[in-house]
């Protein structure tokens, strides 16, 4: 009897175990599954987007009047910015594709600047036709590289799955197609740039520059020696270490990890192993802790890249996770280039994000300026059905990529809050962003 009930037992354990593992492996492929058709869709509507965006300019090139070009200005500036959403969705990370982002990015803020200018009394000049024309050629290349990757998909039933972990595994033997059609589109690229700057099409900066950072270029053991300082409870042997493509723009080395239903991952700079990204996902449980007592936690983390001066400028929940932003400040002047933001998880304050990589890209430069207009001059130039609630000396980046001194407004009309830079030297409104009331906080006392 009792050897019945054992063999019965362990039957049971088995039988147990097996569904166990079943129900795992179902989860996975679900997972899997989603992942790849999410790929598959961003990676079609990308090549549509860019079918459109060629037509689109090629329309534009036939038109000259201003009640026809600005909205179509304005739909090309629509599509570019899909086509870009597309690019960031699709697992790319690890391979330099940077002079293709850098188009989209040049298009889209031609064309947006374009839309809003008046036609009538600054129509296009030769030289920005000629750009338009340029950037045509240029969006029929990547149509046509584009493609001839998505037949090649089609046909072969390619995996965007394979692309990840042949880039994540620094897989350069195998023969990727989808990797090698992608360099193909970036390699048209080549030579563009400085036309498009001749033309004005693009007058981008090397925005995301590190090599001004010190230290040592770090190694396998150092990184995952900083990724466990971040990430706290995960093994050395947990971590897959990863290294920035050859050419990419930015030197980084990325440690990511998979344990129980916690991922994550960091980007660091090959260059100091200074943390650029970091991202943990995992479900977040009910709300256990405020929004003020998550804020105390975020500078706990912004404490730990021991950078000095930074300052909370906002604080906002969304569903059980707090977002705060800091900026860089210098002698009672806010300098919003050199930005860093936290996410925290509500129920336990744990880090759920950090994004640095504003703050290192971009060094801290001091402005040596005056205001040439008081305080109240500047209020002036204000809407005024707006109340004014609080105001600063800020520096900002204009449209141009220059820095501009500005008096920075916090200001409300009904139940919306608005943050507006006045130029301290014209003016002029360079910028209005629009603050959520029941999420913002602007008490920058956090201690």
């Amino acid at each position: 009897m009792f050897r019945w009930i054992t063999i019965s037992l362990l039957t049971l354990l088995v039988v147990g175990v097996a569904v166990f593992a079943y129900k795992e492996h179902q989860d996975k492929n679900a997972i899997l599954i989603q992942a790849e058709n999410s790929y598959q869709r961003a990676f079609h509507e990308l090549t549509s987007d860019v079918d459109t965006l060629h037509d689109k300019i090629g329309a534009t090139l036939a038109m000259n009047t201003r009640k026809q070009l600005s909205p179509q200005m304005a739909e090309i500036w629509r599509i570019t910015s899909e086509a870009s959403s597309d690019v960031g969705q699709l697992p790319l990370t690890l391979l330099p594709f940077n002079k293709t982002e850098e188009f989209l990015f040049d298009i889209g803020d031609f064309a947006y600047n374009t839309a809003i200018r008046d036609l009538d009394k600054e129509p296009l000049s030769e030289e920005e036709i000629a750009g338009l024309e340029e950037l045509y050629k240029q969006s029929g290349d990547i149509k046509n590289e584009l493609r001839k990757v998505q037949n090649m998909v089609l046909k072969d039933n390619l995996r965007w799955m394979d692309v990840e972990l042949a880039l994540a595994t620094n897989d350069e033997t195998g023969d990727n197609t989808i990797i090698n059609g992608f360099k193909t589109v970036e390699k048209s690229m080549d030579g563009f740039q400085q036309t498009n700057m001749e033309t004005g099409i693009s007058s981008r900066p090397d925005e995301k520059d590190l090599s001004h950072l010190k230290g040592e270029k770090i190694n396998k053991d150092k990184a995952i020696q900083i990724a466990q300082e971040w990430f706290g409870e995960v093994e050395p042997s947990e971590f897959t270490i990863t290294d920035s493509g050859k050419g990419a723009d930015i030197p980084t080395v990325t440690a990511s990890f998979h344990k129980d239903k916690r991922n994550g991952y960091m980007d660091m700079s090959k260059q100091g192993g200074y943390p650029l990204t970091i991202m943990v996902a995992r479900d977040v449980e009910e709300t256990k802790i405020s929004l003020n007592e998550a804020s105390n936690k975020a500078k706990e983390y912004v404490d730990k890249l021991e950078l000095k001066d930074m300052e909370l400028i906002e604080s906002s929940q969304y569903d059980n996770v707090g977002v705060f932003r800091y900026v860089y400040t210098e002698d009672d002047i806010r300098y919003y280039p050199s930005t860093v933001q936290v996410k925290v998880a509500l129920d336990n304050g744990e880090m759920l994000g950090l994004d640095a990589l504003q703050y290192y890209s971009r060094p801290n430069e001091s402005i040596n300026q005056e205001p040439s207009l008081s305080e109240e001059e500047a209020k002036e130039m204000i809407n005024p059905n707006l109340e004014v609630q609080e105001n600063y000396l800020a520096v900002i980046e204009n449209d141009a990529q220059e820095l501009v001194l500005c008096y920075e407004f916090l200001t409300t009309k009904d139940d919306e809050t608005y943050r507006i830079f006045i130029n301290a030297d014209n003016g002029e409104e360079e910028k209005v962003e629009t603050l959520n009331t029941s999420e913002e906080k602007f008490t920058t006392d956090i201690s």
